[in-house]
């Protein structure tokens, strides 16, 4: 099974333990605290694992009636108007176009906000602050895969963790590597007296909502990005919660 390293911070700030269990596979990767050393490695495996979604976002937005309609009405109107198939077709393919690049300013918005805010500044932002923390997953020296807690900001909130920013390099994929990131938070929230652990994803993370869901987290609710684009190709964020059980005296 994974081994978990603590690089010795202090209490509260601790990766925990993973007893071994169900769904671990062996493998040669720890997880661990985030180090300095670590920073540019995490900005690009977030940003890589964040923008490579904008595909999957892309055909869902394709997948909608009002999308299709939109682009009936592109193609027909020109070719009513100028009785031209030529320009009717220029017309699509510009509509594809901006659709595309919506879609990946969806998550282009996304990556630079939190590049600019707490991917910013980590040392400062996930382990000088009570309740909040950093790991990392590192596979032969190399960081392959990231994830963090933060107390959470939504109401009713109060006793839970939430677990943000989780990525797997795509060549390390498959190895469990996800499953034991999530476990660390969910250990991390349990040995600070959290009721549970909140998280929050997008359409185009469906690899996750599996994930998630085999560890026991209950889908919520779903809300849209602030974004002009986001109602129109059904960006949405979904919340997911893990109840942590209470150990029975």
């Amino acid at each position: 099974m994974p081994r978990v390293q603590d690089t010795g911070r202090e209490a509260g700030h601790s990766a925990g333990s993973h007893p071994a269990g169900e769904g671990y596979k062996m493998s040669d990767y720890i997880i661990r605290l985030y180090k300095d050393s670590d920073y540019q490695a995490v900005r690009d495996l977030f940003a890589q694992g964040t923008l490579e979604h904008t595909q999957v976002a892309f055909k869902h937005g394709l997948s909608l009636p009002r999308i299709w309609l939109l682009l009936l009405v592109a193609f027909f109107l020109p070719l009513l108007i100028l009785r031209s198939v030529v320009f009717s077709f220029v017309v699509v393919f510009l509509a594809f176009i901006i659709l595309w690049l919506g879609t990946r300013d969806l998550y282009d918005s996304y990556v630079r906000h939190a590049l600019s805010d707490d991917m910013l500044d980590i040392q400062k932002f996930y382990l000088q602050r009570d309740g909040y923390c950093f790991w990392v997953a590192e596979s032969a020296g190399e960081v392959v895969g990231m994830v963090v807690a933060i107390p959470s900001s939504h109401p009713g909130g109060d006793n839970h963790t939430e677990l943000r920013r989780m990525s797997v390099a795509q060549s390390h994929r498959g190895r469990g590597i996800a499953k034991a990131l999530c476990r660390t938070v969910i250990d991390f929230a349990r040995g600070r007296g959290c009721s549970a652990v909140i998280l929050e994803t997008t359409l185009g993370h469906r690899a996750a909502h599996g994930l998630y869901q085999s560890m026991g987290f209950k889908w919520q609710h779903s809300t849209f990005l602030k974004h002009p684009l986001a109602k129109l190709v059904d960006f949405k964020f979904l919340f997911y919660k893990y109840n942590i059980p209470t150990m029975s005296k």
